[in-house]
């Protein structure tokens, strides 16, 4: 079967507009993230990291060359890989925000569908395979 394949034609204008605005609110929220519980850091980054290899090569060239967002972007794009303390960090929070939607929410049934959906999302993650280790 033959590799090659076909160039992507181009995107329209306001479908590039419209996923820069998107890879924009991505940052924002994937920031907003690092302080709030609850809100994954990594998904909203990785996300950024797509809308903005088709809208903005600049923006991305800026996402790939950030000390801390770079990485995580590299390893997915080149091995669907997330790093070990992504996961650790993940699980972390989400098994505090279930905790603490148990002890606030006023329908349990909708806290076990909450977690129950936060378990499947950790088990996708941990299933994801680790970035190789940098040696020094």
């Amino acid at each position: 079967m033959d590799d090659t394949r076909k160039p992507a034609r181009p995107l329209p204008a306001a479908a590039r507009y419209l996923l820069l605005i998107f890879a924009v609110l991505c940052v924002a929220l994937g920031i907003v993230g690092i302080f709030i519980p609850g809100l994954p850091t990594t998904v909203f980054i990785l996300m950024a990291g797509w809308a903005a290899a088709r809208s903005s090569p600049r923006f991305h060239a800026w996402l790939e060359s950030h000390s801390h967002f770079g990485p995580m972007i590299r390893d997915w794009r080149e091995r669907g890989a997330v790093s070990r303390r992504a996961k650790i960090t993940a699980t972390v929070v989400m098994t505090l925000s279930a905790v603490v939607l148990f002890y606030t929410s006023s329908h349990r049934w909708l806290a076990e569908i909450i977690t129950l959906l936060m378990a499947i999302v950790l088990m996708w993650l941990w299933r994801r395979p680790e970035p190789p280790r940098k040696t020094s």
